[in-house]
């Protein structure tokens, strides 16, 4: 690399959190993004051609240089996909859905530009985690993510107990989330594990046709019958 040869920006490129039209959620500035852009690090090559499609149809898929970066990346991999940057070209890093970088591996792709001084650019789109808060009429100007619970029955109540203390105690609104297909089983957990009086909001399935925002006491939604299997989910409790 020519040490005089410009920088490439890393442009934090956000997807939408399911089937839908693009332009309900996403400002023009993605669209305007992708035209210039070819290098991409994603989560799934093949979504994330399908949303480079349905944003810019126009987009030639022939031009696109894609690396996938999850769980089965080895961290070895991580240094060379951000060559294309020290190479002078702009690099698109996408999350599978929503906002790459939250609750989302390209963190660490961030995290890699910031130590080469690449310019990290975050552009604007649906944060499922922060809609959920903003919907939920919980603690706004306090609140923690805290990504899974533990699988094991045991550890998941205590986890549970541990944060709706933390959240009495400090009057901070805890979030989570589950694979999706566990939804239904966490819900009962958490309706088990959680004082009656204690605040429970369920945000499935955000921005898309099927939303659903509901805030209730535990004890209310112990009389509530709702369905989240397979849908994306944000779980928020607030203890007072």
């Amino acid at each position: 690399m020519n040490p005089t040869s410009p920088i490439g920006k890393l442009y934090l490129i956000p997807t939408t959190l399911g089937e839908m039209n693009p332009e309900d959620v996403l400002p023009h500035t993605v669209k305007r993004a992708i035209d210039f852009i070819d290098d991409y690090i994603v989560e799934n090559e093949k979504t994330a051609r399908k949303f480079i499609k349905s944003i810019h149809p126009e987009k030639v898929q022939a031009s696109l240089k894609i690396s996938t970066l999850n769980k089965h990346t080895e961290k070895s991999e991580h240094n060379s996909m951000i060559q294309p940057c020290l190479q002078g070209k702009n690099i698109g890093l996408m999350s599978e859905a929503g906002c790459p970088g939250v609750a989302d591996p390209g963190a660490v792709i961030v995290k890699i530009a910031h130590e080469k001084g690449i310019q990290v650019i975050p552009l604007v789109g649906p944060s499922s985690i922060l809609l959920a808060m903003m919907a939920s009429g919980m603690n706004g100007q306090s609140f923690a993510f805290n990504g899974y619970l533990p699988i094991d029955k045991g550890e998941k109540k205590a986890a549970l107990k541990n944060f709706e203390k933390l959240s009495n105690d400090k009057n901070q609104s805890q979030i989570f989330i589950e694979t999706p297909f566990r939804n239904n089983k966490f819900l009962e957990d958490l309706l088990l594990a959680l004082q009656p009086n204690t605040h429970l909001c369920i945000a499935a399935d955000i921005t898309l046709p099927t939303e659903f925002i509901k805030t209730h006491r535990v004890s209310d939604w112990k009389k509530i019958k709702v369905d989240l299997h397979n849908r994306p989910t944000i779980f928020i409790i607030h203890k007072t």
